[in-house]
């Protein structure tokens, strides 16, 4: 299994552990070339922190023939630029979460892949992880029977003023992790109905400690959104979202007719799963690696992919198909009715049963 020598486009704080996997665990498939950000001091940072032979400018990236495959890390309002760019430069890409902010940045990027010969994909890879790979197998193998319904509930906290804009709040930054897991677990999204709501318009910053003290900001995107979600495999789901509740409580479950699978937060690769079958109250050990936070995994399955020629599992389609059923969900409390999805994408494949390399093939 060769290399595939990647270039990483964007150098927050998110990069640290993509860089760490990308340079230690996943190294077996990837090689980090270059990375780039649109401040130089930070790709120069994050390069002699991992040992990435060179930082560059963005341009000097893409320019570079070796470079196969762009990570793109920058901020939401930037991935369909920095992607498109990649693209047009023969690059595969894997991108942040969402894939674009519109569904019209969303169809020209999948397009752009296809007329280049490309691939793109991205996140989240949350579902790769030891977890949700685990509760895939648990409901394929029958043990809650029949899955009739889910339930899934994004409850949080957050006061950063960035988060409250448009292509951000809670539907587009955690939503893709929560509706993803549903569509790897349970299938495609067919028809949504929803309520989305804004209960503060104008939030203040209300932390003495914090340099934005008494600072006022308008909200741009709703916060507070309840969804229900018609699957193709004949479930329903429920999806909850509100960030302006205490603390971080997250919840997954999925009823069948023979049990009930409580399954981990779907922002991590892992985390208590409880079989409710009956009487029997059990915590499930994880049939699957990956356990601890494998950000970039979805970037080892794509460079193995690559190099076998079988689909990617976090492709660009299954990410539009978030962004699609994201926005359908806001369009249907803003119309007062049920919108239909556009969009259709198979559920990915699941990983073997299993630890190590072997489970990428396949």
């Amino acid at each position: 299994m060769r290399r595939v020598k990647v270039g990483v486009i964007g150098c927050g704080a998110i990069s640290a552990k993509y860089l760490e996997n990308l340079t230690g665990p996943f190294r077996f498939c990837i090689e980090v070339a270059a990375c780039a950000d649109l401040i130089p001091e930070r790709a120069q940072s994050r390069a002699a922190e991992f040992g990435v032979p060179r930082a560059c400018s963005v341009a000097e990236l893409l320019a570079d023939p070796e470079i196969e495959m762009v990570v793109n890390l920058t901020v939401p309002a930037a991935h369909y630029e920095v992607s498109l760019a990649a693209l047009e430069a023969g690059k595969h890409v894997y991108t942040e979460k969402p894939l674009a902010v519109t569904r019209e940045e969303g169809r020209l990027l999948l397009a752009k892949a296809r007329s280049m010969g490309v691939r793109i994909g991205g996140a989240p890879d949350t579902f790769l992880g030891a977890g949700l790979q685990t509760c895939r197998k648990l409901i394929d193998d029958g043990w809650i029977g029949r899955p009739l319904t889910a339930t899934a509930i994004i409850a949080m906290g957050v006061k950063a003023e960035r988060y409250y804009k448009v292509g951000v709040g809670p539907l587009f930054d955690m939503g893709p992790y929560f509706l993803t897991a549903l569509i790897h677990l349970l299938g495609p999204v067919q028809r949504v109905t929803g309520s989305a709501q804004t209960p503060f318009p104008v939030k203040t910053y209300s932390d003495p400690l914090s340099p934005d003290y008494g600072k006022s900001f308008t909200v741009d995107t709703p916060t507070n959104i309840a969804g229900v979600l018609d699957l193709a495999g004949g479930c329903t789901a429920v999806l909850t979202t509100i960030c302006e509740i205490p603390g971080y409580n997250p919840r997954l479950e999925v009823y069948g007719t023979e049990g009930i699978l409580v399954c981990n937060d779907p922002n991590m690769f892992s985390g208590p799963l409880t079989l409710k079958r009956g009487n029997d109250v059990r915590e499930v050990p994880f049939s699957h690696g990956y356990a601890e936070n494998s950000r970039g995994l979805g970037i080892a399955d794509m460079a193995i992919a690559l190099q076998t020629g079988r689909p990617h599992r976090a492709s660009g389609e299954l990410m539009f198909h978030v962004l699609d059923v994201s926005h359908a969900l806001q369009e249907a409390s803003a119309e007062g009715r049920h919108q239909q999805i556009g969009s259709m994408v198979a559920r990915p494949e699941p990983f073997r049963a299993g630890l190590g390399v072997n489970v990428f093939v396949g």
